[in-house]
């Protein structure tokens, strides 16, 4: 698939073709109604999972779609391949920014997939997402190892108090403690809408389960562990409402997987999910292949230099080469006009683009800039044999100081990978996050960010061996062919120095919400896809920049006056057996008064 779908020259001429949506006035008149529904050209700057979905519901809808991306399409969800890997008629083996994860309650992305048709067997790239039913917790202490069990039939509240409960004696904490941790989650489930914004948005994961006054088991499992390799954050930052909502849902399908009425009502498929291919070639080839059939333009090599802004209003994008050739007649950059303009590139790539002019005309746009990063990037490694023990899940470390996760690809894939990639010598993928940089390691004593690559996949290795290898070798050094490091970490000063990462991770850290835009903007026409958008799932991922893009897509049909149907925003699952909680809630904290389950006093055991 050729990554310059469109030529320079046609660029040039569709971008000097294009009409200006300066100075752009809405009016109810039908008249001037008819008149904005014939702005159609929309530019999205962009080509991640946030712009890739904008771009889908817009041709959709009939619109004039200019995609623009300055690096790789696909953004952080796609595959990279080993370059010169490939042998004997084989593709260079795959590589990924990190492994893929689509969790039960994610609802916005599989409708995309369920709307991307596939050749070869499959009818959609829904037929690609497969279901993970057993995922595996490495415990501190001496390795412990514990798979997560299939819930019972039992009721809502006792399911979910079950499934903590459990976790906890697993982990060798102590049952007042446990008891503390249920109960608090309990408090977050019954309370309403405003509390968890009001409360426990503003409220850190370590303050909300009091972590710090209990034991060294508790915290470095319920307090940090869950929060570090789940969502890359410290519990001592992250936002109680951002973890804890996911926590709640990921239980919630968890439950769902054995009780048929959860499951219905929730509408959430199997806790875990994968994909059954690399991710390029299950999920973003297919859905470049179909844009572009319906005529989503696609532009790579180039980036946003420049927002100008004239009357509240984008007047046009000035664009920058992100490659050698620069533009034609001497040019180092060019002017693009548009009527509608989405902005879908992560929020440190959108700072640069705030000048006073843009936050000017819309004075939320600066606090993007207040946002903050970390790190969760992926490792791959190449096996010549599956493992000894084949674990049909993905693998949270919690017993490791990088806060890494794994899963065994190979065990999902339906292609033979030894005669699919490489050089016939790789029978099997271990993919694997590591969500702490920071931490010192058990091998080297040094953070991943102060180890050259070789040390990384030798640290990483070594901590995945001993939360594995407990009562017999899971994993073993002979197994390993090579390493491919998520490109996205780099050294710019040499590899003995201190990493650097051209693609961090947006954190939801406490009271972030209020520095997070709305995928409207104050600019008449400017709209934001990506994954620091306000939106239901609250949390930088794959659901989120979709969700964000297709408020976005909403936003233009709206302010175009479509007479087109809105794309659809997917919810959370509200439980009606907690609504009568939830609204006693309510009442309670208008009254400031706490949540009725939340009577123990912080600081104090059960």
């Amino acid at each position: 698939m050729s990554d310059l779908p469109t030529s320079r020259r046609g660029f040039l001429g569709l971008a000097a073709g294009a009409t200006a949506a300066s100075g752009l006035v809405l009016a109810s008149s039908a008249p001037a109604a008819a008149l904005l529904r014939q702005r159609r050209r929309v530019t999205i700057l962009g080509g991640g999972v946030g712009g890739l979905t904008a771009a889908h519901e817009l041709i959709e809808r009939g619109f004039e779609v200019t995609v623009i991306e300055p690096k790789a399409w696909g953004g952080k969800a796609r595959s990279i391949p080993v370059a010169g890997t490939g042998h004997g008629g084989r593709q260079d083996l795959p590589g990924e920014h990190g492994f893929r994860f689509f969790p039960g309650f994610y609802k916005s992305s599989p409708d995309t997939f369920s709307r991307i048709p596939t050749v070869g067997g499959s009818s959609s790239v829904m037929d690609h997402l497969v279901d993970a039913h057993q995922q595996l917790l490495c415990m501190p202490g001496q390795g412990q190892l514990w798979y997560l069990p299939s819930p019972n039939e039992d009721g809502l509240i006792q399911g979910f108090r079950s499934l903590l409960t459990l976790m906890g004696i697993a982990a060798g904490i102590p049952p007042n403690e446990i008891e503390y941790f249920v109960r608090k989650m309990l408090v977050f489930i019954t309370s309403c809408d405003e509390r968890r914004l009001g409360q426990w948005e503003k409220m850190s994961w370590t303050q909300f389960t009091n972590a710090d006054n209990f034991s060294p088991m508790y915290q470095q499992v319920l307090g940090s562990g869950l929060t570090k390799t789940l969502v890359a954050a410290k519990g001592e930052y992250a936002s109680a409402r951002t973890v804890a909502l996911m926590g709640e849902h990921f239980i919630y399908a968890l439950l769902g997987e054995n009780n048929g009425y959860i499951r219905h009502e929730s509408g959430y498929g199997a806790a875990d999910r994968l994909l059954d291919l690399p991710t390029n070639e299950a999920w973003i080839d297919p859905w470049l292949d179909y844009l572009r059939a319906r005529g989503v333009r696609f532009v790579s090599g180039y980036r946003a230099k420049q927002l100008r802004v004239r009357n509240k209003s984008i007047e046009s994008v000035v664009l920058e080469t992100t490659g050698d050739g620069g533009f034609p007649n001497g040019q180092g950059t060019l002017n693009v006009t548009s009527d509608w303009f989405i902005c879908a590139m992560p929020a440190e790539q959108m700072t640069k683009l705030l000048t006073p002019d843009v936050v000017g005309a819309d004075p939320q746009l600066g606090r993007i800039g207040k946002l903050q990063t970390d790190w969760m990037n992926g490792i791959q490694y190449f096996l010549n044999r599956p493992p000894n023990i084949v674990i049909p899940g993905h693998v949270a470390f919690l017993d490791s100081p990088w806060a890494i996760t794994a899963i065994d690809q190979g065990a999902f894939w339906r292609t033979e990978i030894a005669s699919t990639y490489g050089d016939g010598g790789v029978a099997d993928v271990y993919s694997v996050d590591i969500s702490d940089w920071f931490t010192p390691g058990i091998l080297y004593g040094k953070p991943a960010a102060d180890c050259t690559p070789e040390e990384i996949a030798r640290e990483t290795w070594e901590q995945m061996k001993l939360g594995l290898n407990v009562d017999q070798e899971i994993l073993t050094d002979d197994m390993l062919v090579r390493y491919f490091l998520d490109p996205a970490i780099h050294w710019p000063d040499g590899p003995h120095r201190r990493a650097a990462n051209s693609e961090p991770l947006l954190i939801n850290t406490a009271n972030s919400w209020v520095d997070r835009p709305e995928a409207v903007t104050g600019i008449g026409n400017l709209f934001l896809a990506s994954d620091y958008v306000r939106t239901g799932i609250d949390l930088a991922t794959m659901e989120g920049a979709n969700e964000a893009g297709r408020a976005a897509v909403n936003g233009i049909l709206e302010a175009s006056w479509s007479l087109q149907s809105p794309a659809v925003i997917h919810e959370l699952w509200k439980p009606k057996e907690l609504m009568l909680a939830r609204q006693l809630d309510q009442a309670q904290y208008r009254l400031g008064l706490p949540n009725t389950l939340d009577i123990v006093p912080e600081g104090l055991g059960i």
